[in-house]
């Protein structure tokens, strides 16, 4: 089964093309563009560079959130567009958990989080089954910042790209992961699409919306 796999939620986006679990490739995206711009020309280039036709792909898969409200929005329109366009099934993957499926194999339990902006982050807490894949212990939450951060368990590894400016923050009493390991990738995503996507689970494209963590600054502004 060939996979093409987006991740948009952040500054730089990726693409990856898998077949089942085996990632053949992944591409960033231009980072002197925006997604909205470089997102097409950066999937053009991964698809010449497998050498596969866009009807080849079976399967689309696309991070769903938490994350940046254009970068969702640009990678979720682009997927559901491009499987509608060629009859490929779409599966949608949470942010969190994507940055929990890259961590090495020895991590078994995890804080994720990603900056929510307005001095808050979107959190959870992850931990890995029997199976290798990792299930929510705690759901995803909208927290400040400094009480995600006293309230993070003694030993617990943590990871997200947050820690890009939280790092020195940290109390002594935590792992952190990896700075590798911080960021979502679209590999992870068409891995976990495999798996999952093999285990029967499917999306619809008509009902597939991203799931972010608070309403837009505009949508707030109009009230409820």
């Amino acid at each position: 089964m060939k996979i093409l796999a987006f991740e948009t939620t952040e500054r730089i986006g990726t693409v990856a093309a898998a077949e089942d679990a085996n990632v053949l490739s992944q591409v960033s995206l231009d980072p002197a563009l925006r997604s909205a711009a470089s997102l097409v020309p950066a999937m053009a280039r991964l698809l010449d560079e497998v050498g596969w036709q866009p009807g080849d792909v079976d399967l689309v898969a696309v991070t769903i959130g938490p994350g940046s409200f254009t970068g969702l929005r640009v990678g979720v329109t682009a997927a559901k567009v491009f499987a509608y366009a060629v009859g490929a099934d779409i599966l949608g993957i949470d942010t969190l958990e994507t940055i929990a499926g890259g961590l090495p194999t020895d991590v078994r339990r995890v804080a994720v989080a990603v900056d929510a902006q307005r001095g808050q982050v979107a959190a959870a807490v992850l931990r890995r089954r029997d199976d290798g894949l990792f299930e929510f212990e705690q759901p995803m939450r909208l927290i400040d910042t400094d009480a995600w951060l006293t309230a993070l368990p003694e030993g617990i590894v943590v990871a997200g790209p947050v820690l890009d400016k939280l790092k020195n923050r940290l109390p002594k009493t935590l792992t952190l992961a990896p700075s590798e390991f911080w960021h979502p990738t679209a590999a992870v995503v068409a891995r976990l699409a495999s798996t999952y996507y093999a285990a029967g689970r499917r999306d619809d494209l008509w009902q597939l919306v991203p799931h972010y963590s608070r309403r837009s600054a505009a949508e707030e502004k109009c009230g409820p």
